[in-house]
């Protein structure tokens, strides 16, 4: 991987598998992953919102970096994500996933108490002074109620491991303020600007469409890449309904991603409280969707 893009381009906010009786399915998460991966990911983010981190414990996050470690090698990188509301167990989380085997780690503002500005900086820089990973910030402030602001981002990017953000901010204009200023590589974190950030300068995405059609939305980056900058639009406008159907469409898009991977017999299982699995209406609605894409 190059310093502009440190953790690869493709990459997958990937959900925790669970069984039917709901724990952690590690055989499920192993092949879920090598499909991923097969199909155009070049990294895979464990542990995130779309993978229930709120509702997994320390072991079976740990355990899920291990499994998927092994199941893709070196094939693409391994992201663990470790935030909470509490600077000492996200340091915690940041070792036992160096000991794991991740290659990094994506690390969420502290939701519910949200500190200052100051107050973040200095958490998030104790976590990069934790361990040897580097690491991937995650500005999603509609589920935080704390932006990470562009001159706080600057000033991180300075921290000699805090090399990339997953952006969720829906603030276009900061992020190309941030990009101007620093070498951060930049995600998008929200699918239906997958295209637009990487074509300002933006790395690629972390994405939980991708865990549905990886090799689609692959297809738009590379397109951009080659030069086809009106091919890399079509493949983009091509996957706008299902994107709003399974991030804007009043269901999260871990219940979305589930119901369909489950639809296709591909490893998932159920989501866990508080979440509740999409009705019948939904799926078929999802189901259509996908269809007409791939």
């Amino acid at each position: 991987m190059t310093t502009a893009t440190p953790f690869g381009r493709a990459l997958c906010a990937m959900i925790t598998p669970f069984t039917s009786a709901g724990a952690l399915d590690v055989d499920g998460a192993q092949r879920l992953a090598a499909r991923l991966v097969a199909e155009g990911c070049d990294g895979l983010v464990l542990s995130g919102t779309t993978g229930e981190s709120p509702t997994t414990s320390d072991a079976e996050k740990a355990a899920l970096v291990t499994a998927v470690r092994e199941a893709v090698s070196d094939r693409a990188s391994v992201v663990a994500g470790v935030g909470t509301f509490d600077t000492r167990h996200t340091v915690e989380l940041a070792l036992a996933a160096e000991k794991a085997g991740a290659d990094g780690v994506l690390v969420v503002s502290p939701y519910y108490s949200r500190p200052p500005q100051d107050a973040l900086e200095a958490h998030f820089r104790e976590v990069a002074d934790a361990s040897g990973l580097p690491v991937m910030l995650y500005d999603i402030p509609g589920r935080t109620g704390t932006r990470i602001e562009p001159e706080t981002l600057i000033r991180l990017a300075g921290h000699p491991r805090i090399v990339a953000v997953k952006d969720c901010s829906y603030d276009f204009l900061g992020a190309q303020k941030v990009l101007a200023r620093t070498e951060l590589a930049y995600y998008a974190g929200c699918d239906e600007h997958n295209l637009a950030l990487y074509a300002v300068g933006g790395a690629g995405y972390v994405s939980t469409v991708a865990n549905v059609v990886p090799a689609q939305l692959r297809a738009v980056i590379d397109a951009f890449d080659a030069g086809d900058t009106a091919g890399a639009a079509r493949s983009q406008q091509r996957a706008t309904a299902l994107i709003e159907l399974m991030m804007s469409a009043g269901l999260p898009g871990t219940v979305t991603a589930k119901a369909l991977l489950n639809e296709l017999g591909l490893p998932a299982g159920p989501v866990r409280a508080p979440l509740r699995p999409a009705d019948r209406a939904a799926v078929d609605g999802l189901l259509a969707e996908y269809e007409l894409l791939v």
